[in-house]
């Protein structure tokens, strides 16, 4: 297949905004299912954790035929924090699609993604998505998205863009809103006639980035990218580059696979131009130059944004350690997080100063929320510290900087008040506020990265459920100075053993309950939010003392409120410094870093005095 016949296309979107959707009907309108074929929703979204929270976190690439055109598609993650993965994607490809849903508009991440976009030189095609919704507006959508463009510093050529009005549920795409509502096909010739043919050398030695990384059970590790030059042969010899012209390891390309709707088909042969997959190297990663021996120079990479949020992974040393997982030991922790940075670039681990810990900086706490989850459900167990930011010192100035972010959010009007007060506290600073309709306020703030730690669940709360907060990062500003943290303090068990109804009946009129009766407790776990701002020691297993003397009346019925769950990610924005949140394939649990009382003293003393 010539690189005439190809066109390597990108879908990019804000998270919800329907790309995975409009993936399935593109694969069911490109004949890449059969007629009777059941295909399971969001096809693309294979694995378990993104199937459940219904988002898409891992990028991967399919590939449909249309009017003899190979057309490979790549969808991508619509969240800011893993941003990483959109950035990597959109050096294998000539074209982007920018989905905008109909209601909402451009939100953070369509910023974002867009900025990336028009920085590669690529001319996007704009869809208006989910424009059967009741509160559609397409044509100010339309507006809001040309002058995103424009903002952005994009081109003539690139603001004399393309734009289609669609319900990718519905699996339809006009170029104009009273269009017939058919089928995907203006979609298809719109891909076909603006998104140029991969501009490539066929007569140049066979090259190629690693873009994606994957393990396979029977072939091991999979890379895919996009050929940049020269053909690849099935079992050719191949070395593989490192960005600086080291060679890492040479070997042969023992599976060579080209895409094919959900399928990857194993080829002899594939030119320059194509996306394919390849196995048979043992070290390659991402983003090395794979090559045939007579390439001397590795192929330029895109330099991806820098991790901006650290946490600390410790081994589980708590008395209920090794008990319910089956990997538990810090060498098995420190393989499974430095081979997670060989597929996540935006993922940079160090060996940590304290004993048996490790360093992970990421993007933010969903991305290395569900890179813990994962790692539990793999028999992990493991201790996490409080997020913390990454600062840095400007050389010029020699000022502290950290990393400030833009946060959207859309509120009903009569809980801005609220969101405006305790955004301010957390060193917000409003740059807009204009009513979105339907009796909503969108407002615009740059806020420290750190303001936002933990403050989800209380915006929740505090706007009923219905507030929605989006979030960029924007860059490094000067350091903003003392953020009050959480004003209430904790409940922590004084005895081992486990929870007991009637002890638990009286500790609830203390603060809000985390445990239920019958759950094992240890000495410094914690067991509830005091009401006050202090931290209490409390007896968690009290039995009631029997007699044998009857009681004239009848014991009052032990009714418990129940407790508080949380999930991961709540739990590792609700600790302080001074806590952990204890992670197992059966539990999460929050504990204090210094289970024994007197030795919380003495360090929370020692750091007093070295504050003062």
């Amino acid at each position: 297949m010539s690189a005439a016949e190809i066109r390597n296309v990108a879908i990019i979107a804000h998270v919800d905004h329907g790309k995975t959707t409009l993936v399935d009907q593109l694969l069911k309108q490109g004949g890449a299912f059969r007629a009777h074929q059941h295909v399971a929703e969001r096809a693309m979204d294979r694995n378990d954790i993104e199937r459940e929270r219904g988002i898409t976190i891992l990028a991967k690439s399919t590939a449909v035929e249309w009017k003899g055109v190979k057309i490979n598609i790549v969808d991508t993650p619509g969240h800011a924090d893993f941003g990483g993965e959109v950035e990597r994607i959109l050096s294998m490809v000539d074209g982007a699609i920018v989905l905008c849903d109909a209601a909402e508009g451009p939100l953070p991440q369509t910023k974002f993604v867009l900025t990336k976009a028009l920085a590669r030189g690529l001319k996007p095609i704009v869809v208006i998505n989910k424009v059967d919704r009741q509160d559609a507006r397409p044509h100010e959508v339309h507006d809001e998205v040309f002058d995103l463009f424009a903002a952005l510093g994009a081109t003539d050529e690139q603001l004399d863009f393309h734009t289609l009005f669609a319900s990718g549920r519905q699996g339809w795409a006009d170029t104009s809103l009273d269009g017939p509502r058919k089928d995907l096909s203006a979609m298809f010739d719109l891909i076909l006639s603006h998104v140029p043919a991969p501009q490539v050398d066929f007569e140049a030695p066979f090259a190629m980035n690693a873009t994606i990384l994957e393990s396979d059970n029977f072939l091991g590790r999979i890379l895919t990218g996009r050929v940049a030059q020269g053909v690849a042969k099935l079992n050719m010899p191949v070395r593989v580059l490192r960005q600086d012209g080291t060679v890492v390891e040479t070997g042969r390309l023992t599976k060579l696979m080209t895409f094919s709707g959900l399928d990857r088909v194993p080829v002899d042969e594939v030119h320059a131009g194509d996306i394919i997959a390849i196995a048979g190297l043992s070290d390659a990663t991402i983003p090395d130059t794979i090559a045939a021996p007579e390439v001397a120079a590795p192929l330029p990479a895109l330099p991806v944004d820098p991790p901006t949020l650290a946490m600390t992974f410790r081994i589980n040393d708590g008395p209920l350690g090794g008990r319910e997982g089956k990997k538990v030991t810090s060498r098995q922790i420190r393989d499974r997080l430095f081979k997670e940075t060989e597929g996540n670039v935006a993922i940079k681990v160090k060996v940590s100063d304290e004993v048996d810990a490790f360093e992970v900086a990421g993007r933010g706490e969903l991305q290395l929320g569900v890179l813990i989850e994962t790692m539990r459900r793999e028999g992990f167990e493991l201790t996490i510290g409080r997020p913390r930011v990454l600062t840095r010192n400007n050389e010029e100035t020699g000022e502290r900087e950290e990393p400030y972010e833009e946060c959207l959010i859309d509120v009903d009007e009569t809980y801005s008040g609220v969101v405006v007060e305790k955004m301010s506290l957390r060193k917000g600073q409003m740059q807009d506020m204009r009513p979105s309709g339907g009796g909503k306020v969108r407002l615009t703030f740059h806020i420290p990265s750190r303001g936002l730690i933990g403050y989800h669940g209380e915006f929740l709360t505090d706007t009923r459920g219905t507030g929605m907060m989006n979030r960029l990062f924007l860059g490094y500003q000067p350091w903003a100075g003392h953020i009050e943290g959480r004003r209430n303090g904790s409940l922590i068990s004084n005895a081992d053993g486990e929870a007991v109804q009637y002890a638990l009946f009286y500790l609830q009129e203390r603060g809000t309950l985390f445990v239920n009766p019958g759950e094992k407790v240890y000495v410094g776990l914690i067991l509830g939010e005091n009401s006050r701002d202090n931290d209490l020691d409390v007896n968690p297993i009290k039995e009631k003392k029997l007699t044998n003397i009857r009681a004239a009346g009848k014991d009052e019925a032990l009714l418990l409120i129940p407790p508080r769950r949380m999930s991961l990610e709540q739990a590792i924005a609700y600790i302080e410094d001074d806590e952990l949140v204890e992670v197992t394939p059966s539990a999460v649990r929050l504990r204090k870093r210094y289970l024994d009382p007197h030795e919380r003293k003495k360090h929370a003393r020692r750091a007093e005095s070295e504050a003062a």
